[in-house]
C-alpha cells in the first residue's frame, strides 16, 4: 500500500492525523488511502481488546502470553534472553495485526513506593537502557513498533497527571534521561510516549526542550512522539513542542484547535506538516511490516519461553546450609495462598489475559517424588475475621510441624500495587508476618518465596535459611518457581534494585511524593545504591546481589582504553562448583578526587556468562566513554573528566572481586573566563594561569603582611583565595598598597586574551 505525502492532504486532514480516532486506533484519511492503525498496551504481553470491549479491563482481551513483567525479567541482566522475549512479543503483536506495542517502560525506580515499579527495570540507568534497547530491538525485528515510556522523570503515581518533578540538571541528565538516551540511540523505537507529569514546571507533553532539543536534536530520534493516554494539557503548544500524536481521541476538539491556530497565524502550518508527516511515516512502517509473522500463535512454545524467562528472573537472596535445592523425596509443606493462586502481574493498563496459568503448588507436586501437603496459611481477602485467620494459621503450623521442609509463599496482595496510586509502606501484611513466626517456631527449615512487584522489607532475613525473591513472574512463574526450588534451573538472577532495611533509609524518603503538585528530587544523583554506598548505610540485600547453587571465582581484572576511547575490561571467571550456572559480571567505576560530586561506584557495564562446572571464561566488557561523562552545568554539555579511574569488577555493588586502574584522557574543555571566574579557575586556565600566578604572588605578599596580625599562624591564604573572583583582585592588591597591573581594564584584557587562546609575548 502506498502512503501519500503530507503535501497531498488538506489542512483539516493533516490536523486529523494528530489525534486518535478511538481509544486504540489512529485516524484514517480515506480520500487518499491512509488507513487507521492499531496500537495497544504491553509491555510484557499483548493486551489487545476485542471490538466493543472495556479498554480498562482484561476480560475482553484476546489471550496472549504473559511474560514476566520488567521487575522480574530485568533481574536476569541477560540481553540475549530479553531480546528473545522481545521477539516473541513482536510475533504476537504482528499476528494480531497491531502496529505498535506500548512499551517498554524504563523509568528509574526512585522510590520503592511507586505503584508502577513492577513495569520498570531498575534503579540504574545503564541497566534500564541496555535491557530496554534489547526489548525494543526484539519487538521491532518482527515488523511492529514499540513505544518507549514514560518520557520522562515519571517516578510516582501519586498526582501523576499534574505533579512537577523538580530535578536538577545533573541528575536529570545522568539518572533520569540516560536510559532513554541509550535506547533511542541504540534501538530507535518507532515511538516515544511522553508522560503525564511536569518536569521543572513544564508539562512533558508541551516541553520543546524535552521533545525536540534533547530527544531529536541531541539524540537523533527520528520517530513519532505520542502522548500517554490523556496526558495532553494544551494541544497547540504541545504540537509546537514536538508532541505529534494525541491519544486517545479528543472527539475532534483538539483537531479544530490546530486548524484554527493555523488559520489565525498563531501556529505555522509547517509545524503541523512535520507532525502529520511523522504520523504518515508511522503508518507507512506499520503497513510495510503488516503480515511479517503468520499465525497461528505457537502457544506452547511461547509458554515454554515464559517459563525459561521466569526461571531466570528469580533471585536467590539467601541459602544457608544448602537447604536449596530441595530433595525430590522430601516431605514438603507448601504454605501460603500465593502458591495456589499466583500473583503473576501488576494491576492497571499492563494486565494481560494469559493463554494459561501455572500454579506453584501444582508444579511442585509435579516435580516432587515425596509427599507435598498444602495449607493456605492466610487470606488475601479484604476482610478476614480473627477466628478465620487463627484457623488458617493453626492449619499451616500443623502442616509445617509434620514436614521436613516448608516452602512458605509470602507477598503483596494485588490491591497494594497498581498503576494509578503508590504504596504507603514496604511492609508485608501483618498476618503474613505472624504466620511466618508461627511456622518458623514449628519448623525452622523454612524457605520463603516472595511474590511482589516492588521491594518489601525483610525483617526476618536473619531467621530463615533460604529466601527466593520471586517478583511477579508472568503466567509460567509457578513452573519456574518449582524448577528453581528443585534445582532443575540454577538461579542466576540478581537484584536491579536495592532492598533496604527500612523505608526511612531510602533516598527519596523525605521528598516522596511531594506536596502541592511539586516533588523535589532532593537526593540528586544519589538514587538507589549510589545513596546507600555514599552514606555507608546497611541494606538488607545490595544492588546486583544474587546467589547460585554453584560458586564463581574471579581472576585479576585488567582495563585499558581502546582506539575509540572506550574502556575494555577483561576478567577471568571460573565456575568452581559442581553444576552448570550463570554469573552476572558487573563493572563499576569511580574517580577519586573528582572535580564534581560522584557516587563511590557507578555501574557502567555487565554481562551474563554461562559456565559449566570447572569452566573458565575470560569475559570482556566495554565501558563506553560517553557513559563516563558527567553533565557539566556550567557549559550545559557532557564532559569526560580525565584522571585515574578505579574499575571494580564484582558479583554485586558490595561484592567486589577485583579492581584495576585505568587512566582516561579528559575532554578538551576549557570554560570561558569572566570577571566572576574564581582565582582557582583562572590559575588552572592554560593561558591565563601563568600570567596571574605572578600577579597573585605580588599581591599575596602584601596581603599576607597585612593579614598576619589578624590571622592565626598557619592559615593557608592560597586556599582562602581559591574561590575569590578574578574581577575583585584589585581590591586585594589595594590591601597591599599597590594596585598596579590589576585595573579592571587589565583584567578584562587578560580575560579576552585567555578566551581567544592568545598567549602574550612576555608570558
Amino acid at each position: 500500500m502506498s502512503i501519500p505525502d503530507v503535501t497531498e492532504l488538506t489542512l483539516e486532514e493533516k490536523a486529523s492525523l494528530t489525534s486518535g480516532a478511538s481509544f486504540w486506533y489512529t485516524k484514517p484519511v480515506e480520500r487518499v488511502g491512509v488507513p487507521a492503525i492499531m496500537v495497544t498496551d504491553g509491555p510484557h504481553g499483548l493486551r489487545k481488546q476485542r471490538e466493543g470491549g472495556d479498554h480498562l479491563g482484561i476480560g475482553d482481551s484476546v489471550p496472549a502470553t504473559c511474560f514476566p513483567p520488567a521487575v522480574g525479567i530485568g533481574s536476569s541482566w541477560d540481553v540475549d534472553l530479553i531480546h528473545r522475549v522481545g521477539e516473541a512479543l513482536g510475533t504476537e503483536t504482528s499476528i494480531e495485526n497491531v502496529a505498535v506495542l506500548l512499551g517498554p517502560g524504563i523509568n528509574i525506580k526512585r522510590s520503592p513506593l511507586c505503584g508502577r515499579n513492577f513495569e520498570y527495570l531498575s534503579e540504574d540507568p545503564i541497566v534500564s537502557g541496555v535491557l530496554g534497547a534489547a526489548i525494543v530491538k526484539g519487538i521491532q525485528s518482527k515488523g511492529v513498533g514499540t513505544s518507549l515510556k514514560h518520557f520522562a522523570a515519571n517516578n510516582q503515581e501519586n498526582d501523576r497527571m499534574r505533579a512537577s518533578s523538580d530535578v536538577d540538571p545533573r541528575p536529570l541528565r545522568e539518572i533520569y534521561l540516560r536510559g532513554f538516551q541509550r535506547v533511542v540511540e541504540d534501538a530507535q523505537p518507532w515511538t516515544v510516549m511522553c508522560s503525564y507529569n511536569r518536569i521543572n514546571g513544564v508539562y512533558a507533553s508541551e516541553d520543546p526542550w524535552l521533545l525536540t532539543q534533547v530527544l531529536r536534536d541531541e539524540w537523533g530520534f527520528d520517530g513519532l512522539v505520542v502522548s500517554d493516554w490523556g496526558a495532553v494539557n494544551e494541544r497547540v503548544p504541545g504540537l509546537a513542542a514536538g508532541m505529534d500524536l494525541e491519544m486517545p481521541s479528543s472527539g475532534g476538539v483538539t483537531d479544530a484547535q490546530i486548524v484554527a491556530a493555523v488559520q489565525d497565524g498563531s501556529l505555522d502550518e509547517s509545524v503541523l506538516d512535520v507532525a502529520a508527516g511523522r504520523v504518515l511515516d508511522l503508518v507507512r512502517k506499520a503497513t510495510d511490516g503488516a503480515g511479517a509473522v503468520a499465525g497461528p500463535l505457537d502457544v506452547d512454545a511461547h509458554h515454554a519461553l515464559a517459563r525459561e524467562a521466569a526461571g531466570r528472573s528469580i533471585v536467590l537472596l539467601k541459602n544457608e546450609g544448602g537447604v536449596l535445592p530441595l530433595a525430590r523425596d522430601a516431605r514438603i509443606a507448601v504454605i501460603g495462598e500465593f502458591a495456589a493462586s499466583p500473583r503473576y502481574q501488576g494491576a492497571g493498563s499492563s494486565m494481560i489475559n494469559p493463554t494459561r496459568l501455572d500454579s506453584a503448588l501444582d508444579e511442585i507436586r509435579a516435580l516432587a517424588a515425596g509427599e507435598v501437603s498444602y495449607a493456605q496459611g492466610f487470606s488475601n481477602a479484604l476482610a478476614v475475621s480473627d477466628d478465620d485467620a487463627a484457623s488458617l494459621r493453626d492449619e499451616a503450623v500443623a502442616a509445617a510441624d509434620a514436614a521436613e521442609v516448608v516452602v512458605l509463599f509470602l507477598g503483596l496482595p494485588a490491591r497494594l500495587e497498581s498503576e494509578g496510586y503508590d504504596r504507603e509502606d514496604i511492609d508485608l501484611p501483618a498476618a503474613q508476618l505472624e504466620l511466618l513466626d508461627a511456622v518458623l517456631a514449628a519448623n525452622p527449615n523454612t524457605v520463603v518465596v516472595l511474590s511482589n512487584g516492588g521491594v518489601v522489607a525483610l525483617p526476618f532475613a536473619g531467621r530463615v535459611p533460604a529466601i527466593l525473591e520471586g517478583w511477579l513472574l508472568g503466567q509460567a512463574g509457578g513452573g519456574a518457581t518449582a524448577d528453581v526450588l528443585f534445582g532443575e534451573v540454577n538461579p542466576s538472577a540478581k537484584l536491579t534494585e536495592t532492598i533496604p532495611v527500612r523505608l526511612e533509609d531510602t533516598p527519596a524518603y523525605l521528598d516522596f511524593p511531594g506536596e502541592f503538585s511539586h516533588v523535589r528530587y532532593g537526593e540528586g544523583l544519589f538514587v538507589g545504591y549510589r545513596w546507600y554506598d555514599a552514606r555507608n548505610l546497611d541494606v538488607a540485600f545490595p544492588f546486583g546481589h544474587g546467589l547460585s547453587y554453584t560458586t564463581f571465582a574471579y581472576g585479576d581484572a585488567a582495563a585499558e582504553v581502546d582506539a575509540d576511547g572506550d574502556v575494555e575490561v577483561t576478567v577471568a571467571v571460573t565456575n568452581t562448583g559442581d553444576r552448570a550456572g550463570r554469573e552476572v559480571v558487573q563493572v563499576y567505576t569511580g574517580l577519586d578526587g573528582s572535580a564534581v560530586q560522584r557516587a563511590p561506584r557507578e555501574l557502567k557495564a555487565f554481562a551474563s556468562v554461562a559456565l559449566e562446572p570447572g569452566e573458565t571464561q575470560t569475559v570482556t566488557l566495554t565501558v563506553r566513554r560517553q557513559d563516563l561523562a558527567y553533565w557539566d552545568i556550567r557549559a550545559d554539555r557532557w564532559v569526560v573528566e580525565g584522571g585515574s579511574y578505579t574499575v571494580s569488577v564484582g558479583a554485586s555493588s558490595r561484592d567486589i572481586r577485583s579492581t584495576a586502574e585505568v587512566t582516561v584522557e579528559g575532554d578538551a574543555f576549557t570554560l570561558p573566563l569572566t570577571r566572576s571566574s574564581s582565582m582557582g579557575e583562572v590559575l588552572r586556565h592554560p593561558v591565563a594561569g601563568p600570567i596571574v600566578q605572578a600577579m597573585v604572588a605580588q599581591a599575596m605578599g602584601g596581603v599576607a603582611d597585612s593579614a598576619a596580625s589578624i590571622m592565626p599562624e598557619g592559615v593557608d591564604m592560597s586556599k582562602m583565595m581559591e574561590s575569590f573572583p578574578i574581577g575583585r583582585i584589585g581590591m586585594m592588591a589595594g590591601l597591599a598598597g599597590d594596585g598596579a597591573g590589576t585595573s579592571p581594564e587589565m583584567i578584562d584584557g587578560l580575560i579576552a586574551m585567555a578566551n581567544a587562546g592568545v598567549v602574550p609575548a612576555q608570558a
